[in-house]
């Protein structure tokens, strides 16, 4: 296997590692924009770069308690530290 081929395949992991951190951002950027939330109105970036930073510290974090990748009680986790955020987002 090439270096490239190499290359690719951990380009595609840390894609696929961090895939649901930036679909909840996502969707949880788009509805606080739709809703007329005041943060997601003005500042579109900050909020979605927030979102995708917890979410991907979540990810982080919980591969390095269970030792696994795309573990149930991560994707748990997941939601509720993203929701949380959105839901202080919609406040703000």
């Amino acid at each position: 296997m090439s270096f490239l081929d190499t290359l690719v395949q951990v380009l595609w992991h840390i894609a696929n590692f961090v895939a649901p951190a930036c679909g909840m951002a996502c969707l949880l950027s788009l509805a606080l924009r739709l809703r007329g939330s005041r943060a997601a109105t003005h500042d579109l970036l900050r909020v979605w770069s927030t979102l995708f930073g917890l979410g991907v510290a979540v990810a982080v974090l919980g591969m390095a308690l269970t030792g696994l990748d795309g573990a149930m009680a991560t994707y748990a986790a997941l939601v509720f530290v993203t929701g949380s955020a959105s839901a202080w987002f919609a406040k703000a």
